[in-house]
C-alpha cells in the first residue's frame, strides 16, 4: 500500500482498544462517585470524533451526554456542568489551546476531567483526573478516538446496567484492528482510482447519517478542506433535503458515506435522489467489507471508524496525485488567529 506501514497501523490501534480495562475502571469510579452526566468538550475535529459516543449515550442510555462546542461553554457555561459531570476532552496533541482553557473551566467547577492524548508529557495529559495516552499522527488518530470514545461510552452504560453484552463487546473489539488493516488492504485499488477521479474536482458534496454523520462532516472540514484545500459541503442526510439539493446537477460530486445502524435509509435516500441529477455519486458502503466474527451490533458501532480506515487511504493517494502534501498548510498553527 502506498506510504503506509502496516505494523505501525495495528500498534497504534491495538494500543486503542487496550485502554478498554483502565477506561472501565474510571468509568466506574465516577459512577461510584455519583456522577450524572457526561460532557465530550474536544475542539475542531477531535470534537467531532466524539460525536458517535455522544450519540450512543443519547438514543440508548439514560445517562445525560451533553456535545457542546467547548469554546462557547467556557464563555457561556452550562447549567448542568458541575462537581458531578464527567467531562471528555481528546487531543492529540495535548497542548490544544482551546481545549486546554477547557480542561481548566471545568476542573475549576469541580467535573472529573478524563482527557485522550498522544502524549503524556503535556497540559491535557497531566492536568486531567484521569488521562489516557495512545500515540498516534494524523493518519491514524480518526480510529484511536472513535475507539477510545466508544470504549467509554460502552462503560458508562455497562456500569448503570444497560448495556449487558459490555465484555462480549469489548472481546469482539479487539479484534478490528486486523479487520481494518484488510479493509484498507481490500480498498487500495479503488483508493487509487477515486483519487484519480477526484484530482481535479473543485468541490464535494458530503452527507452521511447516523454514527457515520461524522465522519462525513470531519472527512470534509479536517481533510478535504484542511489538508488538501478542497471545497466541500458537508450536509447530514437528512438535511440534504432542505437546501443543499438545489446545487445538484449534472457534474456535481456527490459522495455518500454508508454505515450500518438504523440511519442508513436517510443516506440511501439521498444517494437515489442524487443519481436522478448528477453523474459523479460516489458510495462508501461499510457493507463492502466482510469482518468475520463481528455482530451485526458491532458492525454498527465501528462503522464510523471503517469509514475513516479507508478514507486514509483515498487521502494518501490524493496527496501523491494532487502534489499536495497532507501537511501543507497556509494559516494553520502558521500565523496568529
Amino acid at each position: 500500500m502506498l506510504n503506509f506501514d502496516a505494523d505501525r497501523f495495528l500498534k497504534i490501534e491495538s494500543g486503542a482498544l487496550a485502554l478498554a480495562p483502565a477506561i472501565h475502571e474510571a468509568i466506574g469510579a465516577c459512577i461510584a462517585k455519583g456522577a450524572k452526566n457526561v460532557f465530550f468538550l474536544g475542539t475542531g475535529g477531535a470534537a467531532i470524533l466524539m460525536q458517535p459516543a455522544a450519540l450512543l449515550l443519547q438514543r440508548r442510555s439514560g445517562f445525560p451526554a451533553f456535545m457542546e462546542i467547548a469554546a462557547e461553554l467556557v464563555i457561556t457555561g452550562h447549567h448542568a456542568l458541575g462537581k458531578h459531570s464527567i467531562v471528555v476532552i481528546p487531543s492529540l496533541s495535548g497542548t490544544t489551546k482551546e481545549s486546554v482553557a477547557t480542561l481548566e473551566y471545568c476542573k475549576a467547577r469541580g467535573a472529573t476531567v478524563i482527557t485522550l492524548v498522544g502524549h503524556r508529557d503535556t497540559p491535557l495529559g497531566q492536568k486531567a483526573d484521569h488521562s489516557f495516552v495512545n500515540f498516534a499522527e494524523d493518519d491514524t488518530s480518526s480510529e484511536s478516538f472513535y475507539l477510545q470514545s466508544l470504549l467509554i461510552a460502552l462503560s458508562i452504560m455497562a456500569h448503570r446496567g444497560e448495556f449487558a453484552s459490555y465484555d462480549g463487546t469489548v472481546s469482539e473489539l479487539s479484534t478490528l484492528p486486523q479487520h481494518l488493516l484488510a479493509a484498507k488492504q481490500a480498498f487500495e485499488p479503488e483508493a487509487e482510482r477515486l483519487a484519480e477521479t477526484f484530482r481535479t474536482e473543485p468541490y464535494h458534496i458530503i452527507t452521511a447519517a447516523g454514527g457515520c454523520w461524522a465522519e462525513a462532516w470531519y472527512y470534509g472540514m479536517c481533510i478535504l478542506e484542511e489538508m488538501q484545500w478542497i471545497r466541500t459541503r458537508p450536509v447530514h442526510a437528512a438535511d440534504f433535503f432542505h437546501g443543499t439539493l438545489e446545487l445538484v446537477e449534472k457534474g456535481v460530486s456527490v459522495i455518500v458515506f454508508k454505515g450500518e445502524d438504523d440511519c442508513r435509509p436517510l443516506a440511501d435516500r439521498v444517494e437515489a435522489f442524487a443519481r436522478q441529477y448528477t453523474d459523479k455519486v460516489t458510495v462508501l458502503d461499510t457493507t463492502s467489507f466482510g469482518m468475520p466474527g463481528l455482530s451485526a451490533e458491532t458492525r454498527a458501532l465501528i462503522s464510523p471508524a471503517v469509514l475513516a480506515t479507508i478514507l486514509e487511504r483515498l487521502s494518501a493517494h490524493l496527496e501523491v496525485k494532487r502534489n499536495h502534501p497532507l501537511t501543507t498548510r497556509r494559516y494553520y498553527k502558521k500565523v496568529s488567529y
